[in-house]
């Protein structure tokens, strides 16, 4: 029997020796390996934090203690060891547990996030309570380097320095090298700043050369003291950026040496202020193929564990985000005024095409969304055209910016929103479920989505050409219907205009994106049972094609929308508001997503949960029909 089968709670890292606790990291990578190459989920960045995670909660008592990660990705560790070894088996699985941090999963889960950037407000707003409270606990944010471009971090950074709560926050820094820093000198600079004697003679000298009799002289002496304190830091670490906003800068160290860690937590623990301590690990350490390729390995779907390759998968049909990405490149390598914006996401967007083969028309700006968006409204305002390519869920943050920078002013920003729609294992986080209805209430806005590959190069012909204005255009994360065929060249779709897919029927259909083959499906189904159905792929959300869809509804008995966004404020809504204008009343049912945040799991099994498959279409259709 392993060390692991012995951990049940943080307590149980307390009884090891150090010796123990290196021999437990190599079960958990083991361990991680194991189960990942099954689900899938982010490998380099956990394995590059075991022995963090087990530092941390050998020093500090959580739930207790409040550790605060960022993000999740580098939490799966924190997981095993807080009681959900066994559960860790159906991470990322339908009714399993979260690839995330989730409150309602365990009490050591002290604040919930798919989203990076959010652990400093948290953590600070814990440290404020506690001391309202009077109580007396520790407060650990734990983020990663990438993390630090979020403009969220960096307000929180500010703060916490200007308010000087008891604070620490973990700088987990998995891109700089482990080099010199990391050695003797830098680690006794770290035990000297650190330790209760220096601090106390620091403050002493400090308040000492303060009260000499000549003003002059204590100013003077005062600045030779702070030159030699920072050409002291300077020698041994990065350190003067953080110590002038006010915290008090600890490491860097090996962040994989157990006992370094442990040493160091001790001696920060009962320090007052706040203080960074930062640590320097290696994405997917101690799997090679993970440290080879940690942007791979970030975050993939089930992978050979002996090779780190991933599965042959059985069906060859490209995804959305290929698609976009090598159609996009089509048009960049003929028009330089194409600029294509990430946030810190190349390849899960598919602008690695661009970036690889014309990286002086591409910008990565990192974890960064609201920059993004107003640095793509710059590039509009001289001429460019910049494609702002942005998960559904991570626009979101960015949504003052969509009103504010580009839609108020009418820039012809290009949104290219992947994961729209229910992404699957990433879960609530991560779902793609409200850009229709944040994006077709902002004046100026023309929304789209294509309901294939084929029709996803059409849309973006239309957007590269468009420039009256901000255009999006949303797609699922999913493999495409079927093979586009590239030797066609994409044509340009009219703006607001909607097409009619299947003529017959006295029940008029109309559906978006993802839903309209399904739909389609639908109705076919539907048709041998003797129930007739009009169907119109709508293609634009906003403007919709008044036109066609009043003529179309005057004459329909009864009119059903579908869409894969929430039905509040969506693309139904956008039907109802246009029939209501026009006195047409008619019975209306609305087929999208319910009111409330769905769990994760595979894609195709959440479409099937909440009724947006072809099956689920029809039998909602059929109930709507007995109804009336």
């Amino acid at each position: 029997m392993g060390l692991l089968e012995k951990i049940d709670s943080p307590e149980d890292l307390k009884k090891l020796s150090i010796d123990e606790l290196n021999q437990l990291a190599s079960e958990i990578r083991r361990y991680l390996i194991e189960v990942l190459s099954k689900n899938g989920g982010h490998v380099a960045p956990n394995l590059g934090a075991v022995e963090l995670t087990l530092a941390l909660h050998y020093v500090f008592n959580s739930p207790i203690d409040k550790l605060v990660w960022d993000v999740g990705h580098q939490a799966y560790v924190h997981k095993i060891i807080t009681g959900r070894r066994e559960a860790f088996k159906t991470i990322r699985q339908y009714g399993g547990i979260s690839g995330f941090l989730k409150r309602d999963e365990s009490p050591h889960d002290i604040f919930g996030a798919g989203h990076a950037g959010t652990a400093l407000s948290a953590a600070m707003g814990i440290a404020i309570a506690r001391d309202m409270k009077g109580e007396d606990w520790k407060v650990v944010a734990i983020v990663g380097d990438g993390a630090l471009t979020a403009g969220m971090a960096l307000e929180a950074l500010n703060q916490i320095g200007q308010l000087k709560k008891d604070m620490i926050i973990v700088l987990n820094d998995n891109k700089m090298s482990i080099d010199e820093n990391v050695g003797a000198l830098s680690n006794y600079f770290a035990r000297l700043v650190t330790s209760p004697v220096y601090n106390k003679f620091k403050e002493d000298v400090w308040e000492l050369l303060g009260r000499l009799p000549s003003r002059y002289l204590s100013l003077r002496a005062r600045e030779v003291a702070r030159k030699i304190k920072e050409t002291l830091q300077h020698f041994a670490v990065p350190s003067i950026l953080f110590e002038e906003l006010g915290y008090r800068y600890v490491g860097p160290f090996d962040g994989h040496d157990i006992k370094l860690l442990i040493d160091n937590f001790e001696r920060v623990k009962n320090l007052k202020g706040p203080t960074i301590v930062h640590v320097l690990t290696v994405k997917g350490k101690g799997y090679k193929p993970a440290e080879k390729n940690p942007e791979y390995f970030h975050g993939l779907g089930p992978f050979d564990p002996e090779t780190g390759k991933p599965l042959p998968k059985k069906d060859k049909r490209p995804r959305y985000t290929k698609v976009f990405g090598q159609t996009l490149l089509e048009y960049a390598r003929k028009d330089p005024k194409i600029v294509a914006i990430t946030a810190a996401m190349p390849l899960g967007t598919g602008l690695n095409y661009i970036r690889d083969e014309l990286p002086d028309q591409y910008i990565d700006v990192g974890i960064a969304e609201q920059h993004a968006v107003t640095l793509a409204g710059g590039l509009a305002v001289e001429g460019m055209k910049p494609f702002a390519t942005i998960y559904s869920t991570f626009l979101q943050r960015a949504f003052d910016q969509i009103i504010h920078d580009i839609a108020l002013q009418n820039l012809p920003v290009r949104f290219a929103i992947d994961r729209g729609g229910l992404v699957g294992e990433d879960g609530p986080t991560h779902h793609g479920v409200f850009d229709l209805s944040y994006l077709r209430m902002i004046p100026n806005m023309v929304v789209m989505a294509p309901r294939d590959a084929e029709q996803l190069r059409d849309m973006i012909r239309t957007a590269v050409e468009y420039d009256m204005g901000p255009i999006a255009f949303r797609y699922p994360r999913d493999k495409v219907p079927f093979e586009p065929d590239y030797s066609r060249e994409p044509q340009p779709v009219p703006i607001g205009k909607a097409e009619v897919m299947k003529e017959d029927g006295d029940i008029l259909l109309v559906a978006i994106g993802s839903m309209v083959l399904p739909s389609l499906n639908a109705a076919n189904a539907l048709a041998e049972r003797g129930i007739n159905i009009k169907v119109v792929d709508a293609r634009f959300v906003k403007p919709l094609d008044e036109e066609l869809l009043l003529d179309l509804a005057a004459d329909a008995k009864a009119i059903v929308t579908v869409e894969e966004n929430v039905l509040a404020g969506g693309f139904g809504s956008a039907i109802l508001e246009l029939l209501s204008s026009r006195g047409i009343r008619k019975p209306v049912l609305n087929i999208g997503l319910p009111d409330r945040f769905i769990e994760h799991g595979p894609r195709s099994k959440l479409l099937e949960v909440v009724g947006l498959t072809s099956e689920g279409v029809s039998a909602k259709i059929t109930e709507f029909l007995d109804a009336l």
